[in-house]
């Protein structure tokens, strides 16, 4: 009796023992996977450790700088979703009399959003190394969430089915019963759609909460623009307006988008991606305006994420990079000054 409680003690032992050894995997494959997106996206802003003035980028970005992922007593007054919810936002307009940003809400524009980028998987990843920048542990279960999402989408599918089926019915109903006045009138009688309207809305909103959950539960796994390519656009605007869209985009340039925490204008501004000085001379408009929605599409690994512009978004973004025409630069003299 005694052996066989022994052996049972032990299997148990040898199953927490494995169950460990496999968490402890994960978590290392997921620190894995975070240290390299890290590197790729954050690193030239944040640095390597974390620490400020550390990233190359750092010094030359606009006020505020990044924060030092590696200080615990400011960092551990966060939680995970909180530092998940700054790197996957959508981007606001700080400009006076731009968008309304609550007392708790996170609004840098030069720290992009990579909600449009990344699956929020990978974004899990890049909070589970941040976390480690500073001696800590992911503590949210990823996996649960990945879980609750697949239920989420279970529940919506059997919602829609439902709702579709009570709408055919109801729709059937309606046709049956125009048939049958039709016969008796000896005339043709039109379907009441009235009479089916409310399981029709019903549907339609099925329809919409399975939409957005399929959505929810891909954009876990699949980088959300993957695959999505950006129509050209009709880029034709009235003189007079397109300098009413550059001076909206040049606003959103710094104050919503934060382009000039990687691009630089008369040597201000990021090192990250090229000057922009001369962009009207040397950018295309239309390439420009499917580059902003999804650089992905255009350059897999480029570090510059999407930013979710909106179409009226980038076109503003456009017009205004199409005025920055900076005289070419003098090629240095070798002559001695006499």
């Amino acid at each position: 009796m005694k052996a066989a409680r022994l052996r049972v003690m032990g299997a148990v032992a040898g199953l927490m023992g494995l169950w460990a050894l496999v968490a402890g995997g994960c978590a290392n494959e997921q620190q894995k996977k975070g240290h390299e997106l890290y590197a790729h996206y954050c690193m030239h802003c944040h640095g390597e450790n974390g620490r400020q003035n550390e990233g190359f980028n750092w010094s030359s970005m606009p006020d505020p700088k990044p924060k030092d992922l590696s200080n615990k007593s400011e960092m551990g007054t966060f939680k995970d979703e909180e530092i998940f919810n700054t790197i996957s936002r959508d981007m606001k307009d700080t400009s006076p009399g731009g968008d309304k940003i609550g007392d708790d809400e996170f609004a840098v524009p030069t720290m992009p959003t990579f909600k449009y980028t990344l699956s929020e998987d990978e974004i899990w990843a890049i909070v589970a190394y941040v976390r480690g920048l500073h001696g800590m542990k992911l503590e949210f279960k990823v996996e649960e969430r990945k879980k609750e999402l697949t239920e989420h989408l279970q529940a919506a599918q059997s919602k829609f089915d439902q709702s579709k089926q009570e709408y055919e019915a109801a729709e059937k109903r309606a046709s049956d019963e125009a048939e049958k006045k039709s016969a008796q009138l000896k005339k043709d009688v039109d379907v009441d759609e009235s009479s089916y309207a409310k399981e029709q809305a019903a549907m339609t909103q099925a329809k919409k909460e399975f939409d957005a959950a399929q959505v929810a539960l891909n954009n876990f796994s699949t980088r959300p623009g993957k695959g999505v390519n950006v129509a050209r656009p009709d880029l034709t605007v009235k003189p007079d307006q397109a300098a009413k869209l550059a001076e909206v985009g040049k606003n959103l340039y710094a104050n919503k988008y934060g382009c000039n925490g990687c691009h630089s204008l008369a040597e201000e501004g990021g090192k990250v991606g090229p000057a922009l000085d001369r962009a009207g001379f040397r950018l295309n408009g239309t390439w420009v305006y499917r580059w902003l929605k999804n650089p992905q599409a255009m350059k897999p690994e480029t570090r510059m994420p999407a930013l979710g512009l909106s179409d009226a978004d980038a076109k503003a973004v456009v017009m205004y990079l199409n005025t920055l025409r900076a005289p070419k630069a003098e090629p240095a003299s070798d002559k001695p000054a006499s």
